[in-house]
């Protein structure tokens, strides 16, 4: 087998965001742009000679021939192994979790997480280091700076292999494991979870839905909640991935689930309801006649971890994005632990379960994990909540009520304005920054402002910091509003608003109503109608 060394030059925009690169995927499958960026990323990274890697993705359009390119330059540069998901699949907690059993120098997982799949939609690249979580901005910024002087890149000369068959194989030096996608993140689940506890619920007539939504998470949530809990077959809905994620938008939300949405609240809905997202690192909770916010999800299993086997030893902090409602800082401060605000995006919260400072950790954006990886894990929140309610046997709704009565409700919504104008979405933020040292005092639409910050973190751990997060704006009586612009997007501008009021009493109105006064002051402040010509937003979580 020959090592190709094909001249190239520096395509422009390959700088990774918050999860990695993402882009159209007809802009991936032109030639030489996957190429371009993994070489980024190998020379980033200060080579893979003698490395060992992990490969998988969630199955859209065009990634089995992505993993085909990937394995054929880890071997042109000299990689001593490469860990493969049978198929060219793995979810991101499973790829997380093989980095950190089998002792990996870091992974590729070829996703673009809930964005939509197919020929028409979206596909990214992200690389996760050694500790199993997403690279840290020094990271990203040498793979940045490496795209920005390449040259060339390095592929070996060969045919494809048979990724559907387990075993090894070998590409030049490099050998080429391919292994079941499933079995060790099962394996993973069942020691931090009571599962004869769960099938005890189950076998009580408690019913349960997934709504895989044609993703990655689809086999295994088959073989977890069906094969090893005993969920009625076809509990399991949408199981099986498919490159366009089955025309449907793979974000586990009341917009694009709402099938599941609509089926709990029915006559005959079900006990407990999830979904799971593209590449299985988001979840959405739903109850008989109730949907659990990603925000109060977070708050609830900080509250109630201690009941499951792997996390009897309580929690050591918990961690949530700025953005992210301060509901579960109210239960930290309960359990006398730690909380922290970091920026969005999960790689924010790999120091600190690396340190042993948190335990738990969740974003607004339906992500939620713990310091089992070092990824948000949408299937590993569910058997969370399925383990508890298997101790406390009540209905989702009676939870929520519970927990709201016990710590009173952050009332909390996002609003997503998506596909604006890049130019009028960076002016709106840039002037709603430049008019920050004014705010405080300030008394907009009947809320009073106390304070008003561009949002900057300087990790506890490593002392690296971030700016100009998110302007985060609060006002008395505990209500706030966060605005910032999305990094996960492939077009235009999104425009995310995140609104937030506490009430310590009055734990029963609907979240828009609750959140009307927020909603009104936000827009005074930052003028979005005027600007963008919405009148309403796109998506409301």
């Amino acid at each position: 087998m020959t090592i190709l060394r094909i001249s190239t030059q520096p395509i422009e925009g390959q700088k990774p965001g918050t999860s990695g690169l993402r882009k159209k995927t007809q802009v991936f499958m032109q030639p030489g742009y996957l190429e371009n960026f993994v070489q980024s990323i190998w020379n980033g990274v200060g080579g893979v000679a003698g490395k060992v890697l992990v490969l998988g993705g969630d199955g859209r359009h065009f990634n089995t021939e992505a993993a085909q390119t990937i394995l054929r330059m880890a071997a042109a540069s000299g990689a001593a192994r490469v860990i493969v998901g049978q198929g060219g699949l793995l979810s991101t907690p499973a790829a997380s979790h093989l980095i950190r059993k089998r002792g990996a120098d870091g992974g590729i997982i070829l996703s673009a997480s809930h964005n939509p799949g197919g020929i028409d939609g979206d596909f990214g690249v992200k690389f996760n280091t050694a500790n199993g979580g997403p690279a840290p901005e020094g990271v990203t910024a040498r793979i940045h700076e490496a795209s920005t002087r390449l040259d060339h890149f390095l592929m070996l000369d060969s045919a494809d292999l048979p990724l559907s068959e387990i075993g090894q194989h070998r590409l030049g030096d490099t050998v080429i494991e391919i292994v079941d996608p499933v079995s060790e993140y099962a394996t993973l689940m069942e020691s931090l979870f009571d599962f004869d506890a769960i099938r005890a619920l189950l076998g009580t007539g408690f019913t349960l839905r997934f709504d895989a939504m044609h993703a990655v998470t689809g086999p295994y949530a088959r073989e977890i909640l069906e094969n090893r809990l005993g969920a009625a077959p076809g509990s399991v809905r949408n199981a099986v991935p498919l490159p366009d994620f089955g025309a449907g938008h793979p974000d586990p939300n009341p917009v694009w689930a709402k099938p599941l949405f609509d089926a709990m609240f029915a006559a005959d809905a079900p006990d407990f309801a999830a979904a799971s997202d593209g590449d299985g690192d988001r979840n959405m909770i739903l109850g008989r006649g109730i949907y659990v916010t990603p925000s109060d999800s977070l708050a609830v299993l900080a509250a109630n971890a201690h009941l499951v086997p792997g996390y009897r030893d309580g929690l050591k902090g918990v961690a949530r994005s700025m953005p992210t409602s301060r509901a579960v800082d109210r239960v930290a401060e309960a359990l006398g632990i730690a909380a922290y605000a970091t920026p969005t995006g999960w790689k924010f919260f790999g120091t600190l379960l690396d340190a042993g400072l948190a335990t738990l950790c969740g974003e607004e954006s339906a992500g939620t994990g713990s310091d089992h990886v070092r990824e948000k894990d949408g299937l590993w929140a569910v058997l969370l909540w399925l383990n508890i309610l298997a101790e406390w046997r009540m209905p989702v709704a009676a939870m929520m009520a519970d927990h709201w009565a016990r710590f009173g409700r952050n009332y909390y919504s996002r609003h997503d304005y998506e596909g604006i104008d890049s130019a009028v979405a960076a002016t709106l933020i840039d002037d709603l920054r430049g008019a920050l040292p004014a705010m405080a005092g300030q008394t907009v639409a009947g809320l009073a402002v106390e304070a008003a910050r561009d949002f900057a973190y300087t990790d506890p751990v490593d002392g690296s910091t971030a700016h100009k997060q998110g302007i985060e704006i609060d006002f008395a009586g505990g209500a706030r509003a966060v605005l910032r612009l999305s990094g996960t997007g492939t077009e235009g501008a999104t425009l995310r608003v995140y609104l937030e009021r506490f009430d310590a009493q009055d734990t029963g109105q609907d979240p828009q109503v609750a959140l009307a006064p927020v909603i009104a002051a936000t827009e005074e402040l930052a003028g979005i109608a005027k600007r963008t010509g919405r009148t309403a937003p796109d998506v409301i979580t």
